[in-house]
């Protein structure tokens, strides 16, 4: 076998123990989130760093000051000022500088919420200009700036609240199961919410999701004397699925429309948008199959199908995630994102359907559009493409680059020089961005970027490495072929702290594995986690790769897992442990694996088809059964069970129960909503049948993670059963 190693980078080299002595030792108090000390170990950042217009503001201390690009800070709001301001509308005051949003983004307007208020500040004329009172029964909050009104939900239902502090009803739902202005479809597809103001603010759309025919799924409060039923709407895989439809509610008029989506009622409708007019909605429907989708336009006014603009199909599946972009200066044109062609790449479109130019193309994935200029000449976006001076064919998923497209001429620009990972703000002109970057040795500047040449004019942060002083691990990375033998898998590998090359050391290896995921980048320490750190403080070799099926490698690579889930994941990360098996320092009878939910899946599946590699294995909310898990996930990845009986057969792990040889402890939260308690504890039930003996432990109270402080616990239990067991 070949393995290519890419860097390498010593965090520490090997130190005379009198000097490794006086380093200091992590505890999991600093390196977990929801410990104690976990603020003062994360990379330095800078407080509400953001636009409004063409200057840039954010917090320091108590105090807002703000800049035009290239220029010195000013000093421009403090606690006291704002506080008088309060005072002066006949609200209460405040203890710290509140965490705040610009809607507007052109606007010197502050929003923020206190007390059950939602807040509208001018820092400029330094005065309150809206007081919105809150109830603590409303949420999903939505703002239209166009307007004014706040759109919101109580309950199941949609209501509107104006800036004069009126409320008005949208829904009037009283039977359960009808659930009005939530994220849909599981959250999947990139819904994040369930209400959409016009751009004119004029009307309001609406998700209204009809769960009734829907499987209710008991979980249950322990915390009253009496526990209490908490039933949660769960189709699974091959169940009957929610019904879902889009209402156009007309502030003036009072009157709700729906759009005539027809038949079947089984499907998905998808990124919700609105036309620049206000009179049309956009939605890319999907077939429950997920494997055709519709971009359909709807008339606003009278919910009657107005066109069906274009189809996009694939054998395996179709997920459209983004919504389409219309171009601020051109109504009839808009950006719709597709990997059609193998990777995720900008189309754009006019409002006949008809293809006008892909925007971008090559063998690396558009990963984030962050929109246009105000001209609408320029878009921007984020990309693993390669630096122009690069001159590869090929992008590196582990870095991320942010590019300007001409949609004229088609003409790229990179206006970020410096490789590693970067994240980007725009200002409203186009004209300057924020440039938020990183590298396995930096671990963050931020930086303010002309966009036009990429010239840095300020330097806002230069973060020190917040593990100076503590002792700390080397860190490799490199790449180890696939099982197909082609594809080139990355992997990062810590070694223990005071590794000797003679000595043999315990390893875990910590998988994700799923779609969506990436857990090897370009960033800082190449994306090491806290306890991984941790564990190579305590003797441990730690090695995390992305194998087959996980993000930012294109169609193929993901979609090669379909309707076979475990199968190349498994056989690519046993390549990984071919690699590790080839170091000296490597004791092979020593290997343990763990990982939380796909992960999860993952680790329980490694240890019962490789009973004979792994020893121990820590599996969180575990995947146990794809029958029990939910339908737009599930029959994404693996089909309806109907049409893959084989492939959910050999991922039921239930039926290699009886090939658990190792100590193999699993975690679950007995809420969890997304992998169902059913999963572990159906497993247990195998075990028990097959006279095998998994080792068992619950969260009461936690959902899918478990978070807060309680997660410092989590890891201080799987660290003392690898200790125990490894």
């Amino acid at each position: 076998m070949n393995f290519k190693k890419i860097r390498v980078i010593y965090l520490l080299c090997i130190l005379p123990l009198s000097l490794m002595a006086q380093q200091k030792e992590f505890t999991l108090e600093d390196l977990i989130p929801g410990g104690k000390n976990y603020s003062r170990f994360v990379p330095q950042s800078i407080r509400q760093l953001q636009w409004c217009g063409d200057t840039y503001l954010y917090v320091k201390g108590d105090s807002l000051f703000t800049a035009a690009p290239g220029k010195k800070e000013q000093f421009t709001l403090s606690l006291e000022k704002l506080n008088a301001a309060l005072s002066r509308a006949g609200l209460q005051t405040i203890s710290s500088l509140p965490s705040f949003s610009i809607p507007s983004r052109l606007e010197p307007v502050l929003v923020f919420t206190s007390r059950q208020h939602r807040i509208h500040y001018n820092y400029k004329e330094d005065r309150i200009t809206t007081d919105y009172k809150l109830n603590t029964q409303w949420s999903n909050y939505v703002y239209c700036p166009a307007n004014g009104y706040l759109a919101f939900t109580e309950g199941n239902n949609v209501k509107i609240l104006s800036p004069q502090n009126q409320e008005e009803s949208v829904t009037a739902e009283t039977e359960e199961g009808i659930v009005c202005g939530q994220a849909v479809h599981q959250r999947e597809f990139g819904i994040n919410k369930g209400l959409f103001w016009s751009p004119q603010g004029q009307a309001l759309a609406f998700y209204r999701m009809d769960e009734r025919m829907v499987t209710t799924y008991p979980l249950v409060d322990i915390h009253a004397r009496s526990a209490s039923l908490k039933p949660h709407k769960y189709p699974m895989a091959g169940m009957k699925s929610h019904e879902v439809t889009v209402g156009i509610y007309d502030l003036a008029t009072g009157q709700t429309t729906y759009l005539k989506t027809g038949l079947p009622k089984e499907k998905y409708l998808t990124n919700i948008t609105w036309s620049p007019d206000g009179k049309s909605i956009y939605i890319a429907e999907l077939n429950r199959e997920q494997n055709e989708m519709h971009m359909v336009r709807y008339s606003a006014l009278t919910g009657e199908k107005e066109a069906d603009l274009f189809t996009e199909t694939n054998e395996r599946y179709v997920e459209p995630s983004f919504p389409p972009l219309f171009l601020p200066n051109d109504p009839t044109q808009f950006i719709w994102q597709s990997d059609r062609d193998g990777y995720n790449h900008l189309y754009l479109y006019d409002t006949k359907g008809q293809l006008i130019k892909q925007l971008t193309a090559g063998n690396w994935v558009v990963q984030q559009v962050y929109g246009f200029d105000a001209q609408g000449e320029n878009i921007f976006f984020t990309a693993t493409a390669p630096l122009p001076k690069h001159m590869q064919k090929e992008g590196n998923p582990l870095e991320g680059y942010a590019w300007q497209v001409n949609l004229r001429t088609g003409k790229k620009n990179c206006f970020t020089h410096k490789e590693g990972v970067h994240q980007v703000s725009i200002s409203p002109s186009g004209l300057y961005a924020i440039d938020s970057y990183s590298t396995p040795e930096i671990p963050r500047e931020i930086d303010i970027v002309r966009i036009k040449d990429g010239k840095i004019l300020n330097t806002l942060l230069t973060a020190k490495d917040p593990y100076k002083g503590y002792t700390m691990p080397q860190i490799v990375a490199g790449t180890v072929k696939a099982a197909d033998g082609e594809t080139d898998l990355h992997y990062r590998l810590l070694k223990p702290v005071g590794w000797e090359e003679t000595k043999k050391y315990p390893t875990i290896v910590y998988v994700y594995g799923g779609p969506h995921s990436q857990l090897v980048t370009g960033g800082f320490l190449y994306g090491t986690r806290g306890w991984e750190i941790y564990m190579a403080q305590r003797g441990y070799v730690v090695f995390v790769m992305d194998n087959r099926g996980t993000s930012n490698r294109g169609r193929a690579f993901e979609q090669v897992i379909h309707r076979n889930l475990g199968v190349h994941e498994m056989a690519d990360q046993m390549k990984g442990v071919e690699f590790l098996k080839s170091l000296p320092y490597v004791d092979a009878d020593r290997i343990g694996v763990h990982g939380w939910s796909y992960g999860g899946f993952m680790t329980t599946n490694l240890m019962l088809t490789y009973p004979d590699v792994f020893k121990v294995g820590v599996a969180g909310g575990p995947v146990i059964d794809w029958n029990y898990y939910e339908i737009m996930y599930g029959e994404r990845y693996m089909d309806h069970p109907q049409e893959n009986a084989a492939g959910y057969e050999q991922a039921n792990l239930k039926k290699k129960a009886g090939n658990l040889k190792g100590n193999l402890l699993l975690i679950h939260g007995d809420v969890d909503p997304v992998v169902v308690w059913q999963h572990s504890l159906s497993f247990l039930k195998a075990c028990v049948d097959a006279r095998t003996y998994p080792d068992y432990f619950v969260y009461p109270g936690h959902e899918h993670n478990v978070i807060g402080k309680d997660r410092v616990h989590l890891y201080e239990k799987i660290t003392r059963y690898f200790d125990e067991k490894l």
